[in-house]
């Protein structure tokens, strides 16, 4: 994962991305790199998780900061969580659950095989 993330700093790094760049004209262009596709599949987990994080936040309608306190934790740390940086453990994903009057949901799904 970390070598995915690496991958896709070069690659902003590359282009001096600015204000000016739109991150979805940038996505397009980097769509057509082999390695910017690898990168975001091995990634899509971490940013179905940060969404699901974000989401739950929202609708229970708090700040980054309020949900930090009712997690006794800092609002950098959720911040961390919402970017997809960070790997959560269960504790912290029920804690977060009870903080946002949600319901913790793990389940495993079909897929491919290796």
């Amino acid at each position: 994962m970390l070598a995915r993330c690496r991958y896709i700093s070069m690659l902003i790094e590359e282009e001096g991305a600015s204000a000016m760049n739109e991150v979805s004209d940038l996505h397009q262009k980097w769509m057509n790199k082999k390695g910017y596709r690898d990168a975001l599949k091995e990634l899509a987990p971490e940013f179905e998780l940060a969404r699901a994080v974000i989401a739950a936040r929202v609708k229970a309608g708090l700040t980054q900061e309020q949900l930090a306190q009712r997690m006794d934790t800092t609002q950098s740390v959720i911040a961390r969580l919402e970017g997809g940086r960070t790997r959560p453990s269960t504790h912290t994903l029920e804690r977060l659950a009870t903080a946002t009057g949600t319901h913790l949901r793990i389940s495993f799904e079909p897929g491919a095989r290796p």
